[in-house]
């Protein structure tokens, strides 16, 4: 597959009863590929995967497959034990998803050799096209980029690495080490212009839930080498950005996808909806950010109802 572009890491909709809005899901996927995204990345940190039980992880999946037609699919692996993790990789080839992200096991953080175990028997479960997941901040696991040449080194089938250390170096250090062995993408969201400019190719973002048009365009313009375009637009959108790099990421940004019209700011426990300061601070970030908006051309959600 393609690793390249903006990959939004995609929200999980809950309905009233807190049971996964499967309908919502497909036009939500719709309209983020018809606002420019490349593929869609399910079941991650922030789709609340680890709230997820497994058939309603295939019940995603078959959704995402069948609303994105030809855009690639990537389904995010983690569970408590290698073989669920094992068990969904296989479920993910089976429902027709063109890649993995293989995220560490979830509670256990280990040394190299038991990572090492984890990581490749998801990897080596399959023949899909796979993304590690490097996130020492949120999972305490770091995979060092020696770590991550290994890896490559063993398995021809990892062609990407999502990482969300924050450190720009990172991407530096995994290029000098593999070349362009393996495709970059950066998994934070305020730190998509410094990443592209040192390698990176592609983005799983998070506030491109809500902000689709946005997103791409600074992508695109990161890209292109077109600094003072895409300053202009990262000064508007980095408030908005920071939400994702925050303890209470998954409620911020779907509460901001439920301000704009987007989605539902519904959350599993034991998350809970943005009240108090939390939710003062997020009014008046939004407030700015809606009356400073810069002129877009985004498709409306609405003419994806249906999908």
């Amino acid at each position: 597959m393609n690793w390249s572009g903006v990959m939004p890491a995609m929200t999980t909709a809950f309905n009233a009863d807190m049971k996964v809005d499967l309908d919502f899901l497909a036009q939500h996927a719709a309209w983020l590929l018809g606002n420019g995204c490349t593929g869609l990345v399910m079941l991650g940190s922030l789709g609340e995967g680890a709230t997820l039980e497994f058939d309603e992880k295939v019940g995603i999946l078959k959704t995402a497959v069948r609303v994105a037609g030809k855009a690639p699919v990537i389904a995010a692996v983690s569970a408590l034990s290698t073989d669920t993790a094992v068990r969904l990789a296989k479920e993910a080839e089976q429902m027709g998803c063109s890649g993995l992200m293989v995220l560490p096991p979830y509670v256990y953080p280990s040394d190299w050799r038991e990572m090492k175990h984890h990581i490749s028997a998801v990897i080596g479960a399959t023949k899909l096209d796979c993304m590690l997941y490097n996130n020492p901040i949120a999972y305490t696991t770091d995979f060092l980029p020696k770590e991550i040449a290994e890896l490559a080194e063993e398995h021809s089938n990892l062609e990407a690495v999502k990482e969300s250390s924050a450190d720009v170096r990172r991407i530096s250090a995994i290029r000098e080490m593999l070349g362009d062995r393996l495709r970059i993408f950066i998994g934070v969201d305020d730190m998509l212009v410094e990443g592209v400019r040192a390698g990176a190719v592609g983005w799983v973002a998070g506030l491109v839930n809500a902000f689709p048009y946005e997103s791409v365009k600074l992508f695109d313009l990161a890209k292109a080498g077109k600094d003072d375009e895409a300053f202009e637009l990262c000064q508007w959108f980095l408030p908005l950005l920071r939400m994702d790099t925050v303890l209470k990421f998954v409620q911020l940004i779907k509460w901001v996808q439920e301000e704009m019209g987007r989605g539902f700011g519904r959350v599993r426990s034991p998350r809970m909806e943005l009240a108090g300061n939390d939710l003062e601070e997020a009014k008046a970030i939004l407030a700015k950010a809606k009356a400073t908006r810069p002129r877009h051309h985004e498709r409306p959600l609405a003419e994806f109802a249906g999908v």
